[in-house]
């Protein structure tokens, strides 16, 4: 998987070597091929952690993960909610989880592409706005599963979180694009 053109990879399960290669060849200069890949997927292991600390901050609302399912029988629309308002949540693995990387896209929201033994799935992340009422978040959610919601649809009752990502990174938070619907 690679990120889209004007994303910035926040991390990914499947770290090139040539990215790491000094380090691990500092590291390990005796070691076999094998002791450096191994070694490469300890360390990349660890810096998953490392980000989810660097990206502990917690908002007074729920997150939404808006998703674009690839299961056996097709594509579907789904969402579930980070109950713990933490970013750092985002960054947590499926249990099927065989590839999965995650990223600030061009327009400063965080996604992430996620494959698994059926296909591959697309999650969007969203902070719920304070002031978005009940009404607002469950019509949202009917058409998050519908599979009509446009960007115009999330901007009323939700907000990117690329903001605090590109502040926590000294990254800029992306440029915005009126009504890009959220489809892939």
């Amino acid at each position: 998987m690679n990120v889209p053109k004007g994303g910035r990879l926040i991390w990914t399960s499947t770290p090139d070597y040539e990215d790491w290669r000094a380090a691990v060849e500092e590291q390990c200069p005796d070691a076999c091929d094998e002791e450096r890949y191994d070694f490469m997927m300890g360390a990349n292991r660890d810096q998953l952690q490392f980000e989810r600390e660097e990206l502990s901050h917690r908002y007074p609302e729920n997150i939404l993960v808006i998703a674009d399912l690839g299961l056996w029988n097709g594509r579907f629309p789904a969402y579930r909610e980070i109950t713990s308002g933490n970013l750092a949540d985002c960054l947590v693995p499926t249990r099927d989880t065989l590839d999965i990387q995650w990223y600030l896209d061009k327009y400063g929201d965080l996604r992430a592409d996620d494959a698994h033994h059926d296909g591959v799935n697309h999650y969007l992340y969203r902070v719920w706005n304070p002031g978005a009422d009940q009404n607002q978040k469950d019509r949202l959610k009917e058409k998050i599963l519908a599979g009509t919601v446009s960007e115009r649809d999330l901007d009323r009752v939700t907000k990117r979180l690329g903001e605090e990502i590109a502040r926590v990174y000294g990254w800029s938070p992306g440029r915005r694009k009126r009504e890009r619907e959220y489809e892939r």
